[in-house]
């Protein structure tokens, strides 16, 4: 009888979704809670973008009241990036650089952002896939960073004239604690 006790327990804990393994930033859900520079975010969404060039782009949906970020995992040749982002109106950059892209077909070389300057890095065509979507939105994006290699700016061009873009820069897994399932 008292075998039988255990047995049931432990199939139980082995039919359970969540397991204590899956506390780690790459294996973040909707719902989950993160701290990050000393405050803690809700995961507010999970996506993907799949890169024409090979490689995936995991991206997080990060909220703590008001504030809105994105942290991102990619993965290339074995090493794995992290970032964190916030979203930006394509209207903070100096100049017209959705106008001259439309006109151009291409991007400026370098791109100047509160005072900085950010040069261009790469270019790429993906896919994103909004909280395990299967229907993709295709898109271009054009990569910048600053002169130290400290800060990015990407630009996402969706269709023929809608732009967005993010700011922002690299971070490294043992800032992000106290990792907590949601609801």
């Amino acid at each position: 009888m008292v075998f039988n006790f255990f047995k049931n327990k432990k199939k139980e804990l082995s039919e359970e979704e969540f397991r204590i393994e899956d506390l780690v930033l790459s294996k973040l859900k909707t719902g989950f809670l993160v701290d990050y520079d000393m405050k803690t975010y809700k995961v507010a969404g999970c996506n993907k973008y799949n890169w024409e060039e090979g490689g995936v782009t995991a991206e997080w949906e990060l909220k703590a009241g008001n504030e809105t970020l994105y942290l991102e995992r990619s993965e290339e040749d074995g090493v794995v990036e992290w970032s964190l982002c916030r979203k930006r109106p394509i209207s903070d950059l100096e100049g017209d650089i959705a106008g001259e892209i439309v006109r151009n077909e291409d991007p400026p070389e370098r791109i100047v952002f509160q005072g900085m300057s950010f040069q261009f890095e790469e270019d790429d065509i993906g896919e994103f896939f909004r909280d395990g979507s299967t229907d993709g939105l295709s898109f271009v994006s054009w990569d910048y960073e600053d002169e130290a290699e400290e800060q990015f700016i990407t630009i996402e061009q969706w269709g023929e004239t809608k732009f967005d873009m993010q700011v922002g820069f690299k971070v490294e897994e043992y800032q992000f604690t106290n990792i907590l399932p949601g609801e």
